[in-house]
């Protein structure tokens, strides 16, 4: 419905021939694609069947880490199953091609520029029954005035797009890049701005390589303003990134052992703890690193993280989301559904109101107390850096009160990891004697 209503709107408003529109979904036979293509469609993605060329038998258990065929799980026995090749995918795309120029040729159409578009070649089909045929779809196959007219020219040039900040940076930083100098950059940012740090990363891993012995600070870039999309994303050791102001959605996406820090400016009235200061699916697949955000972050923080240690203060719903190995540290209230699916790694939640069992997904989960050293002694090493990276007013307050403030937390650990673990929750589960 919305491809051909988008096709539809853009034809009579004379915008069709400046737009590509792309569909995906479904997508299963060369039949499919057709039919996407009288609707509107140029471009089309085929995601699910191409997964399951490569091997996926879809018993849908992707976040328990033990998927059979090993398309999905960091288990390197489970790994060693996978049996994927590029050729796989290659062989389903030529046999679509194939279905799709069999049906063009039995329409008469040479190409699928001509159809396009072509509603007009389709038609709902009955399925045998009145009750079963009281969905009218002509609405969708209607063929609008001038639509007869469009060029769709899919060879025409891109529209022209500013280079992103890290080409000034890799200009500026340049005795970095080439002589291993630490440096440090400071720049004003705005919105629009997209995956800072990002190019500086891939500089970084073609010349000092991924598992570096950099300083984690090496390159530091000072930020000031409202970052765009993506801040960090795949950052690497040896690249340190501050902003004093905020950021979008997908803070450290992929991030690979750099450092983010995000705190208020100095002059900012807003009580740091209570407001949002990085956006939704923050470190989305992280795999190491670090994050330290003074403000609260939004919905899906940390999905699928699996390394990355970080520390902000509030999260909205579906936190830690499949998340399979890091740290996470919540000083603040969580949202509805903390936990769903994960599978790996830890998280504390400061809960002095005893409030958070009852927004956590306790499915894959079990909660204790911090009572044992070792987990304390990581929790607040964290909390004490993240003082130290954004003098955070709660974080100080709670270091300051830790042998009171400490019994307000919450440890939450995935059921599956507690025979993994190198030592036990608490200290009264080392007391339980063995039957």
């Amino acid at each position: 419905m919305g491809l051909t209503e988008a096709h539809q709107v853009l034809s009579m408003n004379n915008l069709r021939e400046r737009v590509t529109l792309r569909t995906d979904g479904g997508l299963r036979t060369g039949r499919d694609v057709v039919m996407a293509a009288m609707m509107g469609a140029e471009e089309y993605g085929i995601g699910t069947a191409a997964l399951i060329a490569m091997g996926c038998i879809m018993v849908r258990q992707c976040q328990s880490n033990t998927c059979p065929v090993g398309v999905c799980t960091q288990d390197e026995a489970l790994r060693k199953k996978f049996t994927g090749t590029a050729d796989k995918v290659v062989n389903l795309i030529t046999f679509y091609a194939q279905e799709v120029r069999d049906i063009l040729a039995s329409i008469g159409a040479r190409s699928l520029d001509e159809i396009i578009g072509r509603a007009d070649l389709l038609s709902q089909v009955s399925r045998g029954s009145a009750h079963l045929d009281d969905l009218d779809l002509n609405p969708l196959l209607i063929t609008v005035d001038g639509a007869s007219r469009i060029t769709y020219d899919r060879s025409k040039p891109r529209n022209h797009v500013m280079d992103t900040l890290d080409a000034e940076i890799v200009k500026d930083g340049a005795r970095f890049f080439e002589e291993g100098e630490k440096m440090q950059l400071s720049y004003a940012v705005r919105n629009t701005l997209r995956t800072i740090g990002t190019r500086a990363s891939s500089h970084i891993v073609k010349k000092f390589g991924m598992r570096n012995t950099l300083q984690a600070d090496h390159l530091s870039l000072k930020l000031s303003g409202n970052a765009g999309q993506s801040l960090g994303a795949f950052a690497v050791r040896g690249l340190k990134i501050e902003v004093q102001g905020d950021a979008n959605d997908y803070v450290g996406k992929g991030l690979s052992g750099g450092t983010i820090v995000v705190r208020p400016p100095m002059a900012s009235p807003l009580v740091a703890a209570d407001n949002t200061i990085i956006g939704n699916t923050v470190l989305y697949g992280a795999t190491d690193g670090f994050l330290f955000a003074a403000g609260r972050a939004g919905e899906r923080f940390a999905v699928r993280n699996s390394g990355a240690s970080v520390v902000i203060e509030g999260c909205g719903t579906n936190g830690c989301e499949y998340m399979t190995g890091g740290v996470a540290v919540i000083l603040g209230s969580i949202g509805a559904n903390f936990g769903a699916g994960m599978t790996g790694g830890m998280a504390y939640l400061y809960d002095p109101d005893g409030a958070a069992e009852d927004m956590m997904n306790l499915e894959t989960l079990v909660t204790c107390a911090v009572t044992h050293p070792h987990w304390e002694a990581q929790l607040r090493g964290l909390i004490e850096s993240h003082a130290r990276e954004t003098d955070s007013q709660k974080a100080n307050r709670i270091l300051r009160h830790w042998e009171t403030e400490r019994s307000n937390f919450l440890q939450a650990c995935p059921k599956e990891m507690l025979i993994h673990l190198p030592h036990p929750l608490s200290n009264e589960a080392q007391a339980v004697p063995a039957e």
